[in-house]
């Protein structure tokens, strides 16, 4: 996601860092490369061109801070104006009605459908009872797919397969909404290839009918300045009082992400990044700004972390890791709260400085001969009671369907990370390991 715009940065930052001090002259050069990076980035001319301004006031009239260099000054001028630019702060729904109306709309191809399940599932696990209206009835098999996709994710659907009307639909959505009592009512609306008087008509009958707390506009995150273009159109029509952002996990360009909320006047307030209905988090301008500049994404990392890891299982983890006793049974736990997390590459990418190692061919694989190896062995041996012998790594091999070289990797693997174990604090081990990360990028982190 917007690698061709964070190489870019990276590369401008890295010039910027031979310069003794900022100057007039080298912060022109650095913006005219801003500008460049941005347009090519298909971010609004406007927009980039009120960014660069904003940038250059903030950088030639800084004040000199000693303990930090030129580069990491103008990195950090970048980096705030960046969330300035996205919103500031995380975006609220208001889901004060019962029931809460919740209307998506947007143009074919922006993954409305997806998009609805995957708000109502997020709204699920906020404790929140969610009633799905397929009002999409232009699109064949859009109805049909909102149910698959709702049966996955164990959530109500409302649908009328003979009605050719979407306002029927959406008004017998909300009586149903009202007598049962559910908490949030989302409606997923038509697209079209291109918007016309008969969509926002549709639209504007639909909002009118169900009276919704938030009109929220769909945006493809390819579909770069298209996709911002028409964002504003919705907003004129409909008055959208947000938008979310899908597609991140493909070949995205930067300019949705940049642009929307400063061309509608209305905040970003989700994000979809991949396929799978849990890929989807609430947007945060502070950790898109890090996305953008390569600087990974902790804040969504941490969010991660604490969503999938059991607390008390962590805590019980890091005890033993204090207490040097980590052993293979205490390996296979990690290794499973990771999984939890997502793929290894998809980490990387949100570890500061580890985004390059994202793109190498990591062995997946390796996780899963790992896991059949320890699970080969005895409880002494997971112990560390024994000590694992060559004889005893044969039949590791043999009982795990992995080669002899593959159980001597991991044993040999596993002595190095107890030796790193060793050397870490015992206080704050985990906040420590992400210092540690963190420490590897822009030295004194000012943004943070």
């Amino acid at each position: 996601m917007f690698d061709n715009l964070s190489n870019k940065f990276q590369n401008l930052f890295s010039s910027f860092s031979r310069g003794k001090k900022i100057t007039e002259d080298n912060v022109n050069d650095a913006i005219k490369e801003v500008r460049l990076a941005l347009l090519e980035a298909d971010v609004n001319y406007s927009v980039a061109s009120h960014f660069v301004k904003k940038v250059k006031e903030k950088a030639i009239g800084a004040e000199i801070v000693k303990s930090v260099s030129p580069r990491e000054q103008f990195i950090k001028i970048v980096h705030d104006e960046l969330i300035e630019l996205m919103g500031k702060d995380e975006a609220t729904l208001d889901l004060s009605n019962k029931p809460a109306v919740i209307m998506l709309c947007g143009l074919q191809g922006s993954g409305k459908t997806t998009t609805s399940v995957k708000i109502a599932s997020f709204l699920k696990k906020k404790h929140k009872r969610v009633l799905l209206a397929a009002c999409d009835l232009q699109r064949p098999a859009a109805i049909e797919q909102l149910k698959r996709l709702a049966l996955d994710a164990h959530i109500d659907v409302f649908s009328m397969s003979d009605e050719k009307k979407a306002t029927k639909v959406s008004k017998k959505a909300l009586e149903k909404a009202k007598e049962e009592k559910y908490d949030v009512l989302i409606l997923d609306t038509a697209g079209r290839l291109h918007i016309d008087e008969e969509l926002m008509g549709e639209l504007e009958d639909i909002k009118n009918i169900t009276q919704p707390s938030e009109v929220l506009y769909v945006a493809n995150a390819t579909f770069g300045q298209d996709a911002v273009k028409t964002a504003f159109d919705f907003d004129a029509k409909v008055s959208i009082t947000g938008s979310i952002l899908t597609m991140l996990d493909s070949d995205a360009r930067a300019g949705a992400a940049i642009s929307i909320k400063e061309v509608t006047k209305k905040p970003l307030k989700f994000e979809a990044t991949g396929e799978k209905i849990d890929d989807f988090q609430i947007f945060n301008p502070n950790s898109m700004a890090d996305r953008i500049l390569g600087m990974g994404d902790v804040i969504n990392l941490v969010k991660k972390a604490k969503d999938v890891v059991d607390e008390k299982e962590a805590e019980a983890l890091e005890k033993r890791i204090k207490s040097k006793s980590f052993n293979y049974d205490d390996y296979i736990k990690q290794m499973s709260m990771i999984k939890k997390m997502g793929s290894i590459k998809s980490l990387l990418k949100m570890v500061p400085g580890m985004s390059a190692l994202s793109n190498l061919d990591l062995p997946e694989g390796e996780m899963k001969k790992t896991e059949s190896i320890i699970k080969s062995m005895t409880k002494k041996e997971r112990l560390e009671e024994v000590d694992i012998s060559f004889e005893r790594r044969k039949r590791l091999a043999n009982g795990s369907g992995t080669k002899l070289d593959d159980v001597n990797r991991l044993v040999k693997g596993f002595k190095r990370i107890k030796q790193f174990m060793k050397k870490m604090p015992t206080k704050g081990l985990a906040k420590g390991l992400f210092s540690n990360q963190m420490s590897k990028f822009g030295g004194n982190n000012l943004w943070r």
